[in-house]
C-alpha cells in the first residue's frame, strides 16, 4: 500500500486505548470549559501511513471515523475493512485525477478548494451512495504552501459548491499555521467561525467546522468545533 509499512505490532492495544480515552477526555474537558454541550465535538482519527489493522483495533477501542489523505491508500484500507461500518473522511489535497476514487470511497471530504474539483466529485459521486458531505477548506494563516481558498474567496467557492448535484455542502476546515499559545491558536478557527456564521446566513445548511489538531484542538474546541482531526496523540508519529 502507498505511503504505508506493513503492521509490526508496535503499538499494543492498551496503548492504544489509552491514547483514545485520553484524547476523548481532552475534548469533553475543552467543551466543558467552552460552556458547549457534551459530545457536540467528534473525533476524527486521522489514519494516514497507518495500517488497516491498526485501525480495525481502533474500531475495536470505539473509533468509527477515519481521516485519510492519500486517495489510493484509503481505497485499499477502506476495501480491506468493509466489514466494518466505518466512515472514511479524506481530508488531504485533492489531485484531479484522484476524484473518482476520492468520489467512490468517502463519506466526507474536507479539503475542498477548487470548483474544478468540486464538480467531478460531483459528477464522479456514485448514486446510490448519496450525497457527498463536503467541506470548504480555508487557508486562514494565508500560507503559500498550504491549500484552500483565502477567507474573501470562501463565499464565492461554497455558493458555487451548495448549487452542484451529488454534494452536501456542510461547512468549513481550516489548518492553520502553527502557534504558540491559547490565543494566538484560536485566532484563525475564530475567522473560520465567523466566516461560517457570514456563510449561514445564506447557506443555512451549514453545520459542521473541522478544526483543530493534537496541538491545537482545545483552541479550536474553544471556537465552535464540530470535528477535531487527531493522529499523532492517537495513533503516534507517522510512519514516514
Amino acid at each position: 500500500m502507498a505511503n504505508q509499512l506493513p503492521y509490526d505490532g508496535a503499538m499494543m492495544p492498551a496503548e492504544l486505548e489509552r491514547n483514545i480515552s485520553e484524547v476523548e477526555a481532552r475534548i469533553r474537558a475543552a467543551e466543558r470549559r467552552a460552556g458547549r454541550p457534551s459530545g457536540s465535538v467528534s473525533l476524527l482519527a486521522v489514519s494516514k501511513t497507518k495500517p488497516a489493522e491498526l485501525v480495525r483495533q481502533a474500531h475495536r477501542a470505539g473509533l468509527t471515523a477515519f481521516g485519510e489523505n492519500y486517495a489510493q491508500e484509503m481505497s485499499e484500507k477502506a476495501q480491506a475493512l468493509a466489514d466494518l461500518p466505518l466512515s472514511w473522511h479524506f481530508i488531504g489535497p485533492i489531485q484531479s485525477n484522484k476524484t473518482a476514487l476520492i468520489a467512490e470511497t468517502c463519506d466526507w471530504v474536507h479539503s475542498i478548494d477548487r470548483l474544478k474539483v468540486a464538480r467531478r466529485l460531483s459528477e464522479q459521486r456514485p448514486p446510490d451512495k448519496g450525497p457527498l458531505n463536503v467541506l470548504i477548506q480555508i487557508n486562514t494563516s494565508a500560507e503559500v504552501s498550504k491549500s484552500g481558498v483565502t477567507v474573501e474567496a470562501g463565499e464565492e467557492l461554497a455558493a458555487a459548491v451548495s448549487e452542484l448535484p451529488g454534494l452536501a455542502l456542510r461547512g468549513l476546515m481550516t489548518i492553520p499555521a502553527p502557534a504558540q499559545g491559547r490565543d494566538a491558536q484560536r485566532q484563525p478557527f475564530n475567522q473560520c467561525r465567523i466566516l461560517m456564521e457570514q456563510l449561514s446566513a445564506t447557506l443555512p445548511q451549514l453545520d459542521t467546522l473541522s478544526m483543530g489538531m493534537s496541538g491545537d484542538m482545545e483552541a479550536a474546541v474553544e471556537e465552535g468545533a464540530h470535528i477535531v482531526r487527531i493522529g499523532t496523540d492517537i495513533f503516534g508519529p507517522r510512519y514516514n
